[in-house]
């Protein structure tokens, strides 16, 4: 056998060699292993919950961690709004959450108050309800209840200065949603299509002095 020949047959076998043993060392061994799981975001919900959550032992070869379905166990806590999981080499998994934002408090009941976020999920169950918070009333209290996700549509699009003096919200159907105010003036809110405008137009009408507002119409509104 030539001299040449040898010399490409064990450089073949030395590439495939490394080859193999990159291979093992990226996807079977510890060496390239998770060694952390790096929480972000956590404001309410403890970091080790989410870790918990994440389902990934410590020592998992990175490279085959599952990062799509590490999020939805993630996002199954109901703290968690939206997840987003990386790889970080040599051996970091970071998990960055956006927690639910409390935005409207339900009565189910004497001495029961279930707080919500913008999708309508009950974040949690009181028997005080926080003051802060407005009121929502509607016939069928539901995530999927088309008067429940209008009226949190409504809430989510308001500037925080506004949002903090709505005391109450009611919404007997999904096109005849009302504000009601910690002064005690009202909003004639309609649906909640372009409500958007609606909020950034409610802004200015409030440094009105008035005792009810009607912006159902933006082209047409009523100060009374």
């Amino acid at each position: 056998m030539r001299l040449a020949t040898r010399r490409t047959i064990l450089a073949t076998l030395l590439t495939g060699g490394v080859v193999g043993v990159a291979t093992w060392v990226v996807f079977f061994s510890p060496v390239l292993g998770v060694r952390s799981i790096e929480v972000t975001g956590d404001v309410t919900v403890p970091a080790d919950q989410l870790r918990q959550a994440a389902g990934v032992r410590l020592g998992t070869p990175l490279a085959t961690v599952d990062l799509g379905l590490v999020e939805q166990r993630v996002r199954a806590v109901r703290e968690v709004e939206s997840a987003r999981v990386d790889r970080a080499w040599p051996g970091t998994l970071r998990v960055a959450v956006v927690e639910r934002t409390a935005i409207a408090v339900a009565l189910l009941g004497p001495g029961r108050s279930a707080v919500l976020d913008r999708f309508g999920v009950i974040l949690r169950e009181v028997a005080v309800a926080p003051p802060r918070l407005p009121l929502l009333r509607v016939q069928r209290l539901a995530a999927d209840d088309p008067s429940t996700r209008s009226a949190l549509t409504v809430l989510s699009v308001l500037p925080g200065d506004v949002l903090a003096r709505v005391s109450q919200v009611r919404a007997p159907s999904p096109k005849s949603v009302t504000l009601k105010l910690t002064d005690g003036r009202t909003v004639i809110w309609g649906d909640a299509g372009r409500a958007a405008e609606k909020g950034r137009l409610l802004t200015t009408l409030l440094t009105r002095p008035a005792t009810s507002y009607d912006i159902s119409s933006p082209k047409v509104v009523t100060v009374k």
